[in-house]
């Protein structure tokens, strides 16, 4: 499998120091903080939220349907051309375009939040619901203004230790959105109520909203990336041309036939993660894990591995090659699915738990890295919120919608069923990254080409 550059040659093979030192930059440290602020609502609104309402008495099939409120990170390429080409108010002059809807997305997020901790989904669970999805559309337009961000603020010889290190904040993140909130839910409780208690909920999550003041901080003190100029419009239609359809017109120009390969590649890279991780939550309570159990497992060992799993993610990805590492994480991601079905014939044993979840996080800390910086490598820096946008909106839609019934799925077969059919579901994944690596290299050539002439 041979990765090329833009010119549509081998790329040049870095050394290890050299590829080490690309994490020290002022962008990756940037990086990092706002890859935590992108990672803290994922769980919120699924995850996490999978664990509330279960221990509130919520069925199953419901909490299966509901985290179809994800689905607004598979539409985002709906708005993502108003966010790379409209202006705010008062705000653009001041912060630049990209760190303007960063800082109103993050607000928008946070009020989401604190309306999530008020609503007790046990009393009424719509509330809660409408504030979920106020949670989920802030973080899918957060994204969209962070992953042109990262794109425009390095090139394209960075951009895998910038996704490696975007990658690491947004699984720290996804670490305290998981194991943290769930640590301070069990401290509000105390140890003397038993079951569900929405106070301990409540002070969790109001903790969850502060949690992002330190990547609105870093907005406010990050540079704004080179603007690039954005051709006058002098009329509606046009400017609806330049924002809209340009950008992806612009994909299918550059890769025609081989666009269609590359997509379904997106559509089901992370199918066997994300239709898993809708259950697991649950899966934990179920078998009579504590939300102390959970969170410590999670919290350490989860921790850990994420770090580590990144990290290799991103120095394999510059040292030997995107699609290596690609294959890699593929199959590692559906490999530690069966590692769940083997602990729901295991049982409550923490031990095991501490296996399950340290080699699953490990598997998805690589494949995230790879994949981003795929993504990455796909995109015109013309159209790059466009476009990014369109590329990882892709990767949701599909699982998102297979999630939305596996609670019905668990209800009929059980958990270990479950998982082993989760883990199936990656094998179509390990043909299409074989043949990306070998069609789909010959029309990155012409990407450099296309998107000097897009620029003049």
């Amino acid at each position: 499998m041979n990765d090329v550059s833009a010119e549509g040659s081998a790329p040049p093979r870095r050394t290890w120091r050299q590829a080490l030192s690309l994490y020290a930059k002022p962008a990756s440290l940037r990086m990092l903080v706002l890859g935590f602020s992108a990672g803290l609502p994922l769980l919120l609104v699924l995850g996490t939220l999978s664990f509330r309402l279960r221990e509130a008495g919520i069925d199953r099939s419901t909490i299966g349907y509901l985290s179809w409120v994800g689905l607004a990170y598979g539409f985002k390429w709906v708005w993502a051309p108003l966010v790379d080409r409209m202006p705010l108010p008062w705000l653009t002059t001041r912060l630049g375009r990209r760190r303007s809807w960063l800082l109103l997305a993050q607000v928008m997020i946070a009020l989401g939040l604190v309306g999530m901790a008020i609503n007790d989904p046990a009393q009424l669970l719509s509330p809660l619901v409408w504030c979920a999805l106020a949670v989920a559309f802030g973080s899918a337009t957060q994204d969209i203004a962070l992953d042109a961000y990262r794109i425009e603020s390095a090139g394209s010889d960075a951009q895998a230790a910038l996704a490696a290190v975007y990658q690491t904040g947004y699984r720290l993140a996804m670490i305290w959105a998981g194991a943290g909130v769930l640590w301070i839910a069990a401290r509000a409780q105390g140890a003397e109520v038993a079951g569900y208690a929405h106070a301990a909920w409540q002070t969790a999550y109001l903790a969850m909203a502060v949690s992002l003041l330190p990547g609105m901080l870093t907005v406010l003190l990050s540079p704004e990336p080179a603007p690039r100029p954005v051709p006058a419009a002098r009329s509606v239609g046009e400017w609806l041309q330049g924002a809209l359809l340009d950008p992806f017109a612009d994909f299918w120009r550059r890769y025609r036939w081989q666009a269609v390969l590359v997509l379904a590649l997106i559509a089901v890279y992370r199918i066997s993660d994300v239709v898993m991780g809708i259950m697991a939550n649950p899966f934990y309570v179920d078998m009579g894990f504590s939300k102390d159990e959970v969170a410590a497992v999670t919290k350490v060992y989860g921790v850990v591995m994420t770090l580590v799993g990144a990290f290799v993610g991103g120095l394999l990805s510059s040292r030997l090659g995107v699609m290596r590492v690609l294959m890699l994480g593929a199959v590692l991601s559906a490999a530690s699915n069966l590692l769940f079905a083997w602990l729901s014939g295991v049982g409550h044993d923490v031990t095991s738990l501490i296996f399950v979840v340290s080699a699953d996080n490990l598997a998805s800390g690589i494949a995230s890295a790879a994949f981003i910086a795929y993504l990455s490598s796909l995109t015109n820096i013309s159209y790059s919120a466009s476009q990014y946008a369109l590329l990882s909106s892709m990767m949701l839609l599909l699982p998102k919608f297979i999630a939305g019934f596996s609670g019905d799925y668990v209800n009929a077969h059980g958990y270990e069923a479950f998982f082993q059919a989760t883990a199936w579901l990656g094998a179509p994944v390990l043909v299409l990254v074989w043949l990306a690596g070998r069609v789909v290299p010959r029309a990155q050539g012409q990407r450099s080409v296309d998107s000097r002439s897009s620029r003049e």
